[in-house]
């Protein structure tokens, strides 16, 4: 009996020691999870910080969305640039004779129109001022860019129709494209703005092939 009576209360010492360990260990476990949920949460708020301010990457990003000085040169001397091609284009819907003359100042237009607005944008965005709509009127202003017309040379455009027309639009728009691919060359070379480095790419490019169409159309070679 005594031993029977040893055995059961050791029995009953281990089991309550059992239950015991139990107990604890889920109240270990509820404080492991409350400890890891409350530091769960600070490494949240650590995260939405990192997240939340500005990366190195996107401040290199908004550094590069402004042009130098050589893109706003471009961007002005451009604007005018393409306002006197598309002025010049305007007179040969109604001044020329040659269908293919017809044909490529509409092209001209059409190309040149969008990008006299794209630049404008840019010269806003960067806080500087697009230039004044008379800028394209030959004179002074026009001697300052290369390939820009006189007034006088507008003038004589203006009052040529038919086949002179023709000749006196591909002549002078040879000359006013050769201008425009050597600014584009130029900011090209010294540009930071890559837009604007893609769009004198473009120039150089459509322009040349016109420059090329032109001549032959006045059948130089």
């Amino acid at each position: 009996m005594t031993v029977k009576r040893s055995l059961i209360r050791r029995t009953t010492a281990l089991a309550a020691a059992g239950a015991a360990a139990l107990v604890l260990a889920a109240c270990g476990g509820k404080a492991d999870s409350a400890s890891s949920a409350h530091g769960g949460g600070h490494e949240a708020t650590a995260s939405a910080s990192a997240s939340a301010s500005p990366s190195p990457s996107a401040s290199a990003d908004a550094a590069q969305a402004a042009g130098n000085a050589a893109d706003t040169a471009f961007a002005k001397g451009m604007i005018p640039h393409h306002r006197q091609a598309v002025e010049m284009a305007d007179l040969a819907a109604t001044r020329a004779e040659s269908a293919e003359v017809k044909e490529l100042a509409a092209e001209i237009k059409k190309a040149q129109d969008p990008e006299i607005k794209t630049l404008s944008g840019w010269l806003t965005a960067w806080g500087e001022q697009v230039p004044a709509a008379d800028a394209a009127q030959g004179g002074h202003s026009g001697h300052s860019m290369s390939g820009m017309m006189t007034g006088e040379e507008m003038d004589r455009l203006t009052k040529a129709s038919g086949k002179a027309f023709d000749t006196a639009f591909l002549d002078l728009m040879v000359k006013h494209h050769e201008g425009a691919v050597a600014m584009a060359k130029t900011e090209q070379s010294d540009g930071k703005y890559q837009p604007a480095k893609d769009m004198a790419a473009a120039i150089v490019s459509s322009q040349s092939a016109e420059i090329t169409r032109m001549n032959k159309l006045l059948g130089k070679s």
